[in-house]
């Protein structure tokens, strides 16, 4: 049987003075811990949890001048379906494309070809995911989910177990 997640060849793409790489050793886990604890979906989440996530995904970060600006991952089986998760460019790099530039390295990267579904959560970037081909629930009463929002807020549960 063969393994579950793929080898992951570290994919890198350079735009001008930016740079988007999938080279998890790049990520500075400050960064991105400091912007997910303050955003709307994830308040408060551990640092613990963040580590934890990067660490069983395919994760993308952006770069100016070898400073982390941007991020993204993908929660995956790599055969049929994919999640977009934590998409994040930090205010001070906003409004150059590189969250439109972040997605199209996403959804062109290799080991996520070929999957039958793909899905994303948002309040309100359905602007950017959009042109992608993101749409609202064709079918909502299909889907289920169970949310637990405040799982980072109760007591005992700071690593988020």
């Amino acid at each position: 049987m063969s393994q579950a997640m793929p080898s992951e060849a570290i994919q890198e793409y350079r735009r001008g003075e930016f740079t988007i790489s999938t080279d998890r050793a790049r990520l500075d886990l400050d960064v991105i811990h400091g912007f997910l604890t303050d955003c709307y979906w994830a308040k408060g989440i551990p640092r613990e949890v963040v580590a934890r996530a990067i660490e069983n995904s395919l994760c993308f970060g952006v770069y100016s001048e070898g400073k982390q600006v941007g991020f993204a991952r993908v929660i995956s089986d790599y055969a049929t379906y994919a999640y977009i998760g934590d998409v994040f460019v930090l205010e001070s790099h906003r409004g150059r494309g590189l969250g439109k530039w972040l997605m199209e390295c996403i959804m062109q990267h290799p080991q996520l070809q070929g999957l039958r579904r793909w899905s994303l959560v948002t309040n309100d970037a359905h602007a950017l995911y959009g042109p992608f081909g993101f749409t609202a629930l064709k079918s909502p009463e299909k889907h289920m989910e169970l949310h637990n929002p405040e799982v980072y807020e109760r007591p005992g549960n700071a690593d988020g177990r």
